[in-house]
């Protein structure tokens, strides 16, 4: 019997032993694994599920009882696994509303419900105290006008409505939900004139169309509103007061929200797909172009004749109190080298899945390092956790913190990891892309809940099966690695990445929990556990995905970044920009020649009129040698301090590890982004038309999206000295460690 306990122990020590982690010795890395084991076995998928209830029982939007209430529970469990935590107050404007109406008032009357009904199925759907349906951040506004369908109401949508003849001016519009983030809509709507906007869930792309409404099935039901904020997040997020710096009582404040340079000057109003279709089916003009039609039964018209509606919305425009939940572990050997995991408490609603199904699993792995400090174990870094308020309205809770503590985030902010909702199915990554290999690493060693595989197979086979050409199904098939995701906007992580370089991470789980909860009274612990997440164990794999990547970067004995892959991605996004102002110089050199034809073959004909648009003014060759020359000193470093880290066996002086984690740093742009400060990475940010979707080489891409082109060129310049700078930092790093 001795002798097979010895056999198995020994296999058990080989077989870990042989196992490596990027950063750890060997010897480290058997005991990392072993850490990673005891975490795991510390998570528990009910006590999640349990947790989730807690949380979303009550509404508990920002500024509210039901947010101080969650606040003060999620401070109770961090102490009681051992954190020392605390509420950190900020003070931010917040509105909600007092009056709203939407009326037709021609050709026929009707009076929008703008309530969302409470449901038998749904315990929670009938509360006291739930926020209305509306948008945070609309301007006052009291107008009568007509109505004009605008699709999407996006960029490409109003000019598809120029070439029909067809204005918005002093006109209200209404627009579908999707394809952008919703704050996008009424921001141009407002640059075309537009007085008012109205925005809806059409059920072709939320709703019946998709699948059983609920109660019954997972998707929109007639009735649903999505709620959400219409701030202007693509200029700064945060309290639209206080920009820049922390909402605290000492800040400096603009003296109207009506002067903030991020909020709307028009009115904006969600409304169900219940409330659309009267307005919609009694639109006349034109038919919609084709595309923009709908699943509504009815014919879509374009109107901006006959259908008169009035809309009138009214806010209190109140200071409230943000509570930030921030606990921390000490680290054992460099204390002041922090590891930050984050996730927001705040919701519309009663937020199950967003955020609660987040935070819950958040806690979980609060829980379960808890347990590792019972059997003595610290981490070499300080771990911090935190639990953001007022996401909701406008990333608040984590931007005044970061701005609040910029200088020492900067300083000792290792990484910052965050999730938000959470739900079954497949990982979603996004990041840094110098953290790449970690994630690779731990997406290969975490098990997928469902499959039995690991997460990293099943990212991929889902690559695969989504894959719409042979080319892009083969490109999927020969992959051997994750691919982290670029990350625009839309959660916590953006203040820490786009306003301080701080290396940031974003992970979730869904593809297989879609529905029309969002942001509705339905986001509930019913609908969760029936169409989520029904055993919670994907929070168990959420815990796991995160936890690990905390346990990594704070025990590391060489934090692991890698910036050559930030390089390969730098340059792919550099060969692919270069590759689209090509495409848009010979595309528009081929629309003016069909223009040219055109002029020429109506005025063959004498009978007809023809009034030509302006062609488009000829694409300029860009010089992005400067951008070229900075990405080849950048991997000459990158290659350099490989071969330095690669050497040293995973022993350096720690002041490399400083170095390595505020390298990112390098990449921010000392004025930001053109029109938009806040915004300082060169590398990724939320697009300026796109809201929470990402733009690569932003300041270079959006200018040349607008046909900017002196703009452009500078940007190629500003970013070129951004990534040479961080070329010559790692230069430094590197004979540093030599």
């Amino acid at each position: 019997m001795k002798l097979f306990f010895f056999s198995l122990f020994l296999f058990i020590f080989t077989t870990t032993s042989a196992q490596t982690i990027t950063g750890f010795t060997q010897n480290d890395a058997a005991i990392q694994f072993q850490t990673e084991r005891a975490f795991d076995s510390a998570l528990n998928a009910a006590h999640i599920g349990a947790t989730i209830k807690l949380l979303s029982a009550k509404p508990h939007n920002l500024g509210s009882a039901g947010s101080k209430e969650v606040a003060d529970t999620i401070l109770s469990r961090y102490k009681s696994y051992g954190f020392d935590a605390h509420i950190e107050t900020f003070t931010v404007l917040f509105p909600t509303p007092k009056t709203r109406l939407l009326e037709m008032i021609a050709p026929e009357k009707y009076k929008a419900l703008l309530r969302e009904p409470a449901l038998k199925e749904d315990a929670t759907s009938g509360q006291e105290n739930q926020l209305p349906t509306y948008n945070a951040f609309s301007a006052d506004g009291d107008v009568t006008a007509p109505l004009v369908f605008v699709n999407y109401g996006l960029p490409q949508d109003y000019d598809k409505l120029a070439e029909m003849g067809i204005d918005v001016k002093g006109k209200i519009v209404i627009a579908k939900y999707g394809n952008s983030w919703r704050g996008i809509k009424p921001k141009v709507a407002q640059e075309h004139g537009a007085v008012g906007c109205i925005i809806y869930s059409d059920p072709m792309g939320d709703g019946y169309y998709q699948g059983d409404v609920y109660p019954k099935g997972a998707f929109k039901n007639e009735f649903g509103v999505q709620r959400g904020s219409v701030m202007d997040m693509p200029i700064y997020p945060g309290d639209p007061l206080t920009p820049g710096v922390g909402a605290d009582s000492n800040a400096t404040r603009i003296a109207s929200h009506n002067e903030a340079p991020n909020l709307l000057k028009i009115p904006v109003l969600p409304i169900s797909y219940h409330d659309a279709k009267p307005l919609l089916e009694s639109l006349d003009g034109p038919v919609v172009p084709n595309g923009w039609q709908g699943a509504l039964p009815i014919t879509y018209h374009i109107g901006a004749g006959k259908t008169q509606v009035h809309l009138k919305l009214e806010f209190n425009w109140d200071m409230v109190k943000c509570y930030d939940v921030i606990a921390m572990i000490r680290g054992s050997e460099y204390p002041d080298e922090w590891v930050m995991r984050g996730n927001h408490h705040d919701a519309w609603v009663n937020g199950a899945s967003d955020p609660i199904s987040g935070q819950s699993a958040l806690l979980e792995e609060a829980k379960a390092l808890g347990e590792l400090l019972k059997t003595g174990w610290k981490p070499k870094r300080t771990i911090v956790y935190c639990s953001w308020d007022g996401e909701e309205p406008a990333l608040l809770g984590s931007t005044e913190f970061a701005e609040e503590h910029a200088a020492e985030l900067q300083e000792k902010a290792v990484v910052y990891i965050n999730s938000d909702d959470n739900g079954r199915g497949f990982l979603s990554a996004g990041g840094s892309h110098a953290l790449q290999p970690l994630m690779n690493e731990i997406s290969k060693k975490v098990i997928d809940p469902q499959t039995h595989i690991s997460i990293f197979e099943r990212w991929k086979a889902n690559k695969i099966v989504k894959a719409s050409s042979a080319k892009e199904k083969k490109e999927a098939l020969d992959k051997n690695d994750l691919e982290l995701e670029a990350l625009g906007s839309g959660s916590d992580y953006s203040p820490f990445l786009q306003h301080l370089g701080v290396p940031s991470l974003d992970l979730s789980f869904g593809g297989e929990d879609g529905g029309g909860d969002y942001h509705s009274i339905y986001d509930s612990y019913d609908d969760y556990k029936r169409f989520k997440d029904p055993t919670f164990e994907y929070g168990v794999a959420l815990a796991e995905t995160a936890g690990h990547a905390v346990l990594r970067m704070a025990n590391a004995d060489v934090l692991p970044f890698n910036y050559s892959h930030l390089y390969t991605t730098a340059n792919n996004y550099t060969t692919d920009l270069m590759n689209t102002v090509n495409d848009m110089r010979e595309s528009t050199a081929i629309e003016n020649q069909l223009l040219k034809q055109k002029e020429y073959q109506v005025a063959a004909d004498p009978t007809k009129t023809y009034i030509a648009p302006q062609p488009k003014a000829e694409v300029p060759y860009l010089d992005f040698s400067s951008l070229q020359n900075a990405l080849a000193n950048l991997k000459n470093s990158t290659d350099s301090l490989n071969i330095v880290l690669k050497k040293s066996n995973a022993k350096v002086p720690e002041k490399l590890n400083v170095e390595l984690y505020k390298a990112e740093q390098q990449l921010l742009l000392p004025n930001g982004l053109p029109r938009r400060s806040w915004y300082k990475h060169s590398l990724y940010a939320p697009g300026f038309y796109t809201g929470y979707g990402v733009k690569t080489l932003p300041g270079i891409r959006e200018a040349s999206e607008q046909r900017n082109w002196k703009e452009a060129q500078d940007e190629i310049i500003l970013t070129a000295g951004a990534i040479k700078k961080l070329a010559d930092y790692l230069n430094t790093i590197h004979l540093g460690a030599d």
